[in-house]
């Protein structure tokens, strides 16, 4: 009876804890060592076209090796970086061809890690980051559709420990790899184990890495919403009581005057729609703030990452809500600050510079302005939308085009904003309070769905073309040379 009462104890605090769900199937780990490293076949679809030049004294430098980058909110600390691109772009190093997907890419040391589908194959990719030979390839099967007609490949960027590499697949397959070797540690099949429904277009929310933790916003239809495996063994370490739907959102942590706590713009398909932001203790999974915040419509999505500064946190959507800035209390919970529809974003993070913030305003690709406003009380300062006129060469001759950046990413870097358009231009902006000025614009290629966020590392961007090109170029993942001289 005793032994029965410390249980029971123990499990209504587990409950407060956030950890009132077991482990539906806790995975085998693996034995490395028992493991023969996976055989590199051999590599089709490389082209190597010049080295990078070296780093120049004094650069700073640092990996990409999470979703958002190395602060998970779009800056990088780089420095050193070519201003002007010149008549021909900035230098390619190397391009491979790829399949589907919209997954950023990771960069961790002198290894860059892709995924993407062949076929019927979901593939993750390890190769140089200055040759793009490759390391290693492992690949499962997949059946995933896209109901709406877009890209049938995974979604969620590969993120990095530096010794583990974590992939999260198009229908919810988790995987561990040795980021050396390629081989699994372990591996779980979340659709089938969580019982999830995939929503709109598939599992779309890249994992977090916190100290020990994986933390994903799985969106269990009966809870949890959100969960913490172990990123060792797998195993779960908590799952949060809730039953809001997984998102296209990724999750992130910061540190408030609350503590640190975990944010995650939570909801996926439901009737209602439902979802909002869940404020989480991430030691414990316990939930400190539930704020509703999600469009009418039943295709909405939330689908940007939460942007947190200090003890401010905005979040956005662009299905009727809008945005709203909240201020997280010391005890964790939260109070509202103010509340608009002036940028209303997509599935790109607004950037925060200096108590302002910029992004993209709408869900395009046309009408997608690019709005600058005041954190602090949501005044709009400007909203402004480049239009960028682009002459290719086709199998026709040469077509002009009067295009937008769209649904582009924002990387603050090295004193400006380095911006990849939807439709593959590469800018250099200086954005501040005062308005939008264009320092200078390219074209990398020109193809639609250009959606994945750049990799940035050591001075090298990678960029994913994922759609076909109008110059007849075939989807590839290329590298180029930023370095300055």
């Amino acid at each position: 009876m005793r032994f029965w009462k410390i249980n029971l104890a123990m499990l209504l605090l587990f409950a407060r804890m956030g950890t009132a769900f077991e482990d539906p199937n806790p995975p085998q780990v693996n034995n490395l060592a028992q493991i023969p490293a996976l055989s590199v076949e051999k590599q089709k679809g490389l082209q190597f076209f010049s080295p990078p030049k070296p780093l120049s004294t004094n650069t700073v430098t640092s990996d990409w090796m999470t979703f958002l980058g190395p602060t998970h909110n779009g800056y990088s600390p780089e420095t050193q970086l070519i201003k002007t691109f010149g008549e021909q772009g900035p230098q390619k190093v190397w391009e491979v061809t790829r399949g589907e997907g919209y997954a950023s890419a990771s960069v961790i040391g002198n290894r860059v890690i892709i995924f993407h589908r062949s076929n019927n194959e979901e593939l993750v990719e390890c190769l140089d980051s200055e040759s793009g030979k490759r390391y290693w390839k492992y690949g499962y099967k997949t059946r995933y559709r896209d109901r709406y007609g877009f890209g049938n490949g995974p979604r969620c960027q590969p993120i990095s420990d530096g010794q583990f590499v974590y992939t999260i697949g198009a229908e919810a397959m988790l995987h561990c790899l040795e980021l050396s070797t390629g081989r699994i540690l372990w591996k779980r099949d979340l659709r089938k184990e969580f019982d999830l429904t995939l929503d709109f277009f598939g599992f779309g929310g890249a994992p977090l890495l916190e100290d020990n933790q994986l933390i994903i916003n799985i969106g269990s239809p009966r809870g949890p919403s959100v969960v913490a495996f172990n990123k060792l063994t797998g195993r779960m370490v908590w799952g949060t009581e809730e039953e809001w739907g997984s998102s296209y959102s990724s999750p992130i942590v910061a540190d408030t005057a609350g503590g640190r706590k975990l944010f995650v713009f939570a909801g996926g398909e439901s009737r209602p729609a439902t979802g909002g932001l869940l404020v989480i203790d991430p030691r414990t999974g316990k939930i400190n703030c539930r704020f509703p915040w999600r469009g009418s419509r039943y295709e909405s999505v939330n689908a940007s990452s939460p942007v947190v500064v200090g003890s401010k946190v905005y979040i956005s959507e662009c299905y009727g809500s809008g945005g709203v800035c909240l201020e997280i209390q010391p005890d964790g919970s939260c109070k509202e600050l103010w509340r608009n529809e002036i940028l209303n974003t997509h599935f790109m993070t607004a950037i925060h510079k200096d108590g302002y913030l910029y992004g993209v305003d709408g869900h395009g690709p046309r009408n997608a302005p690019i709005v600058c406003i005041k954190m602090d009380t949501g005044e709009l300062m400007w909203k402004y939308e480049p239009e960028w006129m682009t002459t290719v060469k086709s199998p026709t001759g040469p077509q002009s085009y009067n295009l937008m950046p769209a649904l582009a990413s924002f990387i603050e870097v090295d004193g400006r904003c380095l911006v990849l358009g939807q439709y593959g231009h590469l800018a250099w902006l200086e954005l501040n309070p005062d308005g939008y000025k264009e320092l200078e614009l390219t074209h990398l290629f020109l193809a639609r769905q250009t959606w994945a966020m750049p990799a940035l590392s050591k001075g090298l961007l990678y960029v994913g073309q994922n759609d076909e090109g109008l110059d007849g170029s075939t989807t590839r993942f290329i590298c180029y040379d930023l370095r300055a001289p």
